[in-house]
Formats: C-alpha cells, structure tokens, sequence
C-alpha cells in the first residue's frame, strides 16, 4: 500500500530503532533523563531560543504555547484554515479559557492587511487581543510557506500593537527545506515555537516547545497538569533527534515528488489543483465529477492511500517512505482513474 494520507504514518527504520536503544535515559519528571536535556538544548540553540521542552505532540506543543502567552477571557488571531482552530478539538477555550478569531488569510497565511482591523481590547466589553497564530508550512493551505519579508511585516505590526506570536512549525522543517530561511530567523520572530518531529522528518513520536527559559518553566508546569510528564522518554527523544539527524536532508525530494503528483493531477480532465501553490510535500485537490470518498475509493483499489478534505477535496502528502517508484505507480493510478 502506497499511503499518502499523511507523513505522520511512517514507521522507524531498524537504523532508528537501534538508535533508540541505545539511548541514555532517565526521569524526565524529575529533569533527569540526559537525552532529553541534549535535544531540548540542541534545538533551542538551532532556532536561537533560550529553552526547549519535550512533549508528546504538536497538539499539546501549540496549546502550551498559547496558555503560556495569554490570560483567560484574551483572543487569539488565526487563519481561518489554521491547525489550532481546526484540529486541536476546541482545546484553547477549554485550556487556555481564550477565543480565537479565524482570519480569512490566503492558502492558511496571515498578513498585516487580513488582520489590522482585527485588534480588539479598547473597551470594557471587548476581548484583548494578546496573540498572533501562524503555521509554517500551513497544513489545510495545502504547505505554502512564509517569506522573510511576510513574517518581518507581521513581527512590527505585531510589537506596534502589542501582540505576542506563536508559530505553529509543526512543518517548519519543509519551509526551511523549501525557502532556505535560517532557524534563527523563526526565533527572531516567534515569541514560542512548536516544532514537530513526527511529520517531515519521520519520527515516531514528539514535539517541542522553544521560548524563553521563564516560559519553558511555565509549560513544563502545565504539561505535569495536563497529563504530559513522561519517565524514561529518553527512547522517543533518540528518536526525534535521529529523524533530524538523517532525514531533514531528504525533505527536498519530498517536494519535488509532490510538484510531480500535482503536475499529473494537472493534467486530468477529472481534477483541479493549483500547481504553483504546491511549495513542499502537501498536494491538496479537487475532485470534479464525483465526492472526494468515491474518488478515494477507486484510489484505494489501485493500492494508494490518500485522506479527504472536504466534501470534494483530497490532501495527498510525501515523506521518506515514498520514493519515485511509488510516486510512480501513484502517476500511472492516477491517469488511469480520472483521465
């Protein structure tokens, strides 16, 4: 089976696995597990932020971030297709007691002109807006990512009005891949960073949190709270930090693969996509002569796996485990299916 549906359906590799047994381990509760230290330090360093902390996923990564950057009753600006907005179960009003106002930006990206009439705080009867939401790459944008001149403009607009920002880098490795922008550079502009591992890059399991040393100790207190403390996680930190190691180098080919897809897709009568939205490893497309589950279906008859995203759309994502023979059989499939 050819699966397409997301690159967090990757299994470790045996180099991997070996990687991870041989990982030095201790209580992370206590702060006592090395391997964890190691790699918190190591990419808060990488993004030039003072402190790192561990976590299970980008879910729990995102909300920490926001709980750590807000006060009950604030609101917190987003795009409408963002991933805390979407996909993170209503956890930033139940966690955080906050609300979010979804932008309408374009493909999941903000700018200054989307939402400089959105700063609310002025009156008594007003919610204060305390936060700016980006995603990098935007996952529902179909993994378009932000130039340094974007986020430049949405850092000053966000310090003139007094606005903390969250980046949400679940994808962070494809837009450095795809763009060349520095780590430090996200640094420069995030007030907290999510980074996960477990989606490019291949890993298993986990996330991270980066900010300054007075919000990690803030997050890790709350990660104890919501049930994140974890013992001997050590094994899943090895993990996180040989995905990095050994699989950041093969995001390009990720996203060459995927501009290949898009171009096929392109090409059939039966389907829509826009190529030159396609910057990294997300392919998203519209299904024209039947519902996205019937087209899936068919797919899944020919061995290639891929997820709906709407009543007519399909999202089709590229990791390590798909190389240009499955990209292949999926081009072939494809032509063969919708012409």
């Amino acid at each position: 089976m050819i699966d397409l549906r997301s690159d967090t359906v990757t299994r470790p590799t045996t180099e991997m696995l070996e990687f991870m047994i041989k990982a030095e381990v201790g209580d992370d509760v206590f702060a006592e597990d090395p391997t964890v230290k190691t790699l918190e330090e190591k990419i808060s360093g990488l993004f030039g932020m003072e402190a790192g902390l561990f976590v299970p996923s980008g879910t729990m990564s995102n909300q920490l971030g926001v709980k750590v950057l807000t006060n009950p009753g604030d609101e917190i600006l987003i795009d409408h297709k963002g991933h805390i907005y979407n996909y993170e179960t209503g956890g930033a009003g139940f966690l955080s007691g906050v609300q979010i106002n979804p932008v309408h930006g374009t493909n999941g990206k903000l700018s200054v002109s989307d939402v400089k009439d959105d700063i609310r705080g002025n009156f008594d009867w007003e919610p204060n807006t305390s936060v700016l939401c980006l995603e990098n790459t935007t996952n529902k944008g179909g993994g378009v990512c932000y130039t340094k001149g974007e986020l430049k403009e949405l850092k000053v607009f966000a310090d003139e009005n007094n606005l903390k920002v969250h980046l949400d880098g679940a994808r962070i490795w494809n837009a450095m891949a795809a763009t060349d922008i520095e780590p430090e550079f996200f640094g420069e502009i995030a007030d907290t960073i999510s980074v996960c591992f477990s989606k490019g890059l291949g890993a298993p399991v986990g996330s991270m949190l980066l900010s300054s040393e007075e919000n990690i100790v803030k997050a890790r207190r709350y990660r104890k709270m919501w049930g994140g403390g974890m013992r001997q996680v050590g094994l899943l930190a090895a993990a996180a930090d040989f995905a990095f190691e050994n699989n950041y180098s093969k995001l390009k080919e990720d996203h060459r693969r995927a501009k290949e897809l898009a171009k096929t897709i392109s090409e059939c009568s039966q389907l829509s996509v826009d190529v030159d939205s396609v910057e990294t490893n997300i392919v998203i497309f519209d299904v024209l002569q039947e519902n996205a589950l019937g087209a899936l279906s068919k797919l899944e008859q020919e061995g290639i796996r891929m997820v709906s995203f709407g009543p007519n759309t399909i999202r089709a994502t590229f990791h390590f485990e798909i190389g240009d023979a499955e990209l292949g059989v999926a081009v072939s499939s494809i032509k063969k299916i919708f012409k």
